[in-house]
């Protein structure tokens, strides 16, 4: 088998969930403040980047990280481009942990209209896509955001998402469609019954060799997305915790069955740089353990 091949039958059949590793420039101070790392620790872009880089390398290189409980990790493409313990991540990821590379490929939102935040134009994607592709990366990551429960607003996210992740099929690797529903949104219930619609609509127009993830805020409806779930061109449906507690993201993820997790802040929390090896190790062991747990219903 081909390590696509492996990676796909992992995806798909294998238990555990997806470590979001991809926060980018806006989202890393607030990352490594989390960490225990403040904005005096570098002076330009480069050096922050090469900070959050060697936090991600000590949660990745942990013992306790490893294809065992964890499916994928999703990256930046900064951390794609860097190396972990002498090889390039992708590599590290799958040869050493098992662990199946994702990358990350949206440029950031638009500003909001219609009560959502569509993706930026991504003019470099298709080059992006074959660089991706020759790192032995096997799927893709990208959000847009609905903040209102809009038709017009939901439907134009979904549609958005969904020709790009054509493209990305046409590369040969597998889209994560991420269109987030903000947890403050006022009607979040309403705005998840719209996106639903759009993307089972969506999925039944694929072609059946059109393979696709979907990342979804944990929903109000208990199991809204089981029809999405089990879709034949559906490799998983995972959540992201959206800004939730991992304790309350962990307990709405338990009642959706056949959803795992893609949790980015949930499983950091706890987390410091100035934790010794041991602490930080039974950290995130224990981290890993309690989503993985929430996952597998």
């Amino acid at each position: 088998m081909s390590d696509y091949d492996q990676q796909l039958e992992k995806m798909k059949n294998q238990s555990g969930f997806i470590a979001a590793l991809d926060q980018s420039g806006g989202s890393t101070p607030k990352a490594l403040g989390l960490y225990g790392v403040t904005e005096d620790a570098w002076s330009n872009e480069d050096e922050m980047f090469a900070v959050v880089h060697a936090m991600r390398s000590r949660i990745m290189t942990s013992p306790m990280f490893s294809g065992e409980r964890i499916l994928g990790a999703i990256l930046f493409e900064g951390t794609m481009d860097r190396e972990v313990n002498g090889m390039p991540t992708a590599q590290y990821l799958w040869q050493e942990k098992n662990v199946v590379p994702i990358l990350k490929v949206d440029q950031g939102l638009a500003d909001e209209a219609d009560g959502i935040q569509l993706m930026k134009p991504m003019p470099d994607l298709d080059a992006l896509l074959v660089k991706a592709k020759s790192n032995g990366i096997f799927g893709t990551k990208m959000r847009s955001v609905i903040k209102q429960a809009t038709a017009d607003g939901v439907r134009a996210v979904v549609t958005q998402q969904f020709e790009i992740g054509r493209r990305i099929c046409a590369a040969g690797l597998v889209p994560i469609i991420e269109p987030e529903v903000d947890i403050h949104c006022p009607d979040k219930a309403a705005a998840e019954a719209l996106l639903k619609s759009a993307i089972m609509e969506e999925l039944n127009s694929l072609n059946s060799d059109q393979l696709v993830m979907l990342k979804l805020t944990l929903p109000e409806e208990d199991n809204l997305y089981k029809d999405a779930v089990d879709h034949a061109n559906v490799v998983r449906v995972v959540a992201l915790s959206g800004g939730y507690s991992r304790e309350e993201a962990n307990a709405r993820l338990s009642r959706n069955n056949g959803m795992v997790a893609s949790f980015s802040r949930a499983l950091a929390e706890g987390l410091a740089a100035q934790q010794s090896d041991d602490e930080f190790n039974a950290t995130i062991d224990a981290s890993i353990g309690s989503i993985c747990q929430a996952s597998s219903t």
